[in-house]
């Protein structure tokens, strides 16, 4: 199990590094050698993410996942953003996620958005019966792509997750809908 954790970690860092090179890249190649500009980094910069709260008898849901993007131009954007979730039945269960993700976003016509996604998520599960408690701790690697519908800066579509494992996943099923928004 320890040696998939750093498997898993090494192509994390890998795409990690690939895409610090590129961003390094490109802020590079866009300033003019003898009339040095001030930074637009800014400029190409959008914040989004999404959050979660379910509340019922006895159970509690609650989700964090804010996300940048940066948009190289109007075809092409990477981002990353971090996750978490807290959820629990009372006297049954309590689960906590948390991790990252790298985002690329590829929109070939305005309305068409194209996406890969590497999602390393840390996940604690705390199982009780009355035989006693069982905990269940893994890291789930994903690796989604996906295609959406894009309005203005919101897009909704559908992803399928490349690594799916039913036995040993956060997710029920490979295939899932999304919503993204970015400001």
């Amino acid at each position: 199990m320890r040696a998939n954790f750093f498997s898993q970690f090494s192509i994390f860092k890998s795409v990690a590094i690939l895409l610090l090179y590129t961003w390094s890249y490109s802020s590079h190649a866009q300033q003019d050698e003898e009339h040095p500009k001030k930074s637009d980094f800014l400029k190409h910069v959008q914040v989004g993410g999404g959050f979660g709260i379910n509340v019922g008898s006895g159970f509690t849901d609650c989700t964090l996942a804010p996300s940048a993007i940066y948009n190289f131009n109007r075809y092409f954007a990477v981002g990353v953003g971090l996750q978490g979730s807290i959820a629990s039945q009372k006297g049954l269960y309590n689960s906590t996620l948390y991790g990252i993700n790298v985002l690329t976003l590829f929109n070939p016509i305005r309305e068409v958005q194209l996406s890969l996604e590497l999602e390393q998520v840390r996940v604690n599960n705390t199982f009780r019966n009355p035989t006693g408690t069982l905990k269940d701790n893994f890291w789930n690697t994903a690796i989604f792509v996906g295609a959406g519908y894009k309005m203005d800066n919101v897009t909704v579509g559908m992803r399928y997750n490349l690594l799916f494992n039913k036995d040993k996943n956060v997710y029920t099923d490979a295939l899932m809908p999304f919503i993204r928004v970015y400001f």
